[in-house]
């Protein structure tokens, strides 16, 4: 929730605290950009003071600076206190996705799918939420961010239970040597290309549909509601279907065209906020598809291939919506579009040259579910043959005793 807090009021803080679209763009870029760096020593972190505690750290960071950030007066003090909560965020994201996957009943793509679900839930109700509070204050989002942090803060101490700190601790080398590997090297640039495409979309496109604060939360609710669905039942049915390749090929070149459309016709509002809304269908298919291929394919320790991934991914992220505003005030509207576009075709090509680390894995998936589905079956058939036994026995007890009263 956040994530998309903050968005509805882009255009409200450069209108009230006199500000250019490229200064409040970087609100993006210090927060992601120092997210991507605090990747790498996540996994260093979370070894030496364990999962739980590096969990409570990264939330209370994320409150503190929030708080600040909603008290600052200048859009220079709201960029420096989002790069201290960036920090909280890489802290919060790398180990929560980790947690998740260790204690989830449902095995590795459920919990990979439950992670999804409650992002996509978030990444809908946040800038509703934004709208509402930005009609009242720019301060107001701010505020609501720090509310929720701190509620998730109390639920981790209380709810979590405690996790022990691995036997072997983490380095703070392997994120970056992770790279070596050349499926998740060219899996994470892929990564940072579609991020691109996008963060120009989700921090440009608010300065394009002059709409209110409650407006465009409305607007990136029914956004978010398309990344929810698409995350939670569309990536899981096309990637049984089509396999994970395919799927990605189809969400890429949906977002790709997306962009095109947005960047040929940015002057027209209809067409930009029905661009923006569909996307949330092509946002919501990447997102679990790509990390479920990320944690599939990569051949190290899943914590050090989420840190190693969203140290790619978040690069892109937070340099594409600053870049998108120098381009848009000093050459034109559309060209940060169409370069997101092209970044994220670029990025489904590359896709193909580990098309056979991707197909292997989706084996791998279908041979592992099929075992669980044998090993299921031989559980129940004793069951269901001594259900059987038990039947004709009490069937036979209701024969002897009408014999009696007869």
């Amino acid at each position: 929730m956040g994530i998309g807090l903050v968005d509805p009021i882009l255009p409200a803080l450069a209108g009230q605290l006199d500000a250019s679209p490229t200064q409040v763009e970087l609100l993006f870029t210090s927060y992601l950009v120092v997210t991507a760096v605090a990747m790498l020593v996540t996994g260093w972190v979370s070894s030496r003071i364990g999962a739980k505690k590096t969990l409570v750290a990264g939330l209370a960071l994320i409150v503190v600076f929030a708080a600040a950030a909603a008290l600052s007066g200048s859009i220079g003090g709201i960029v420096g206190f989002r790069a201290g909560w960036g920090l909280g965020n890489a802290l919060f994201i790398a180990t929560s996705l980790a947690v998740i996957v260790g204690s989830a009943s449902g095995g590795f793509a459920g919990a990979i799918v439950l992670y999804e679900t409650a992002l996509g839930i978030g990444i809908a109700a946040g800038p509703l939420l934004g709208g509402l509070l930005g009609t009242i204050s720019w301060r107001g989002p701010f505020l609501g961010v720090s509310v929720l942090m701190l509620i998730a803060l109390v639920a981790t101490v209380v709810l979590v239970e405690p996790t022990p700190k691995p036997a072997e601790r983490s380095r703070l080398r392997e994120p970056i040597t992770a790279l070596r590997h050349r499926s998740l090297a060219t899996t994470s640039v892929t990564g940072l290309l579609y991020n691109w495409g996008f963060f120009t979309l989700l921090g440009y496109s608010p300065f394009l549909l002059n709409l209110s604060a409650l407006q465009l939360g409305a607007v990136f609710f029914a956004w978010g509601i398309l990344v929810a669905l698409f995350a939670v039942f569309g990536a899981t049915m096309l990637k049984n279907r089509y396999g994970t390749l395919r799927s990605l090929d189809g969400a890429l070149a949906l977002i790709a065209v997306i962009l095109l459309v947005i960047g040929l016709f940015p002057g027209n509002t209809l067409i930009v906020m029905i661009a923006v809304i569909a996307s949330g269908a092509a946002v919501g298919l990447n997102n679990t598809l790509v990390t479920t291929a990320v944690m599939s394919i990569s051949p190290v320790p899943r914590n050090v291939a989420s840190a190693t991934y969203g140290f790619v991914r978040f690069i892109g992220g937070g340099l594409a919506p600053f870049v998108a505003g120098l381009l848009a005030e000093h050459v034109g509207v559309r060209l940060p579009f169409l370069i997101g576009a092209v970044a994220v075709v670029v990025g489904a090509v590359l896709l193909h040259t580990v098309k056979r680390a991707l197909d292997d894995a989706d084996a791998d998936a279908a041979r592992a579910a099929e075992d669980a589905a044998a090993e299921q079956a031989v559980t129940e058939v004793p069951a269901v043959e001594e259900e059987a036994v038990l039947a004709e026995e009490a069937l036979a007890r209701d024969a002897r005793t009408t014999g009696r009263h007869r």
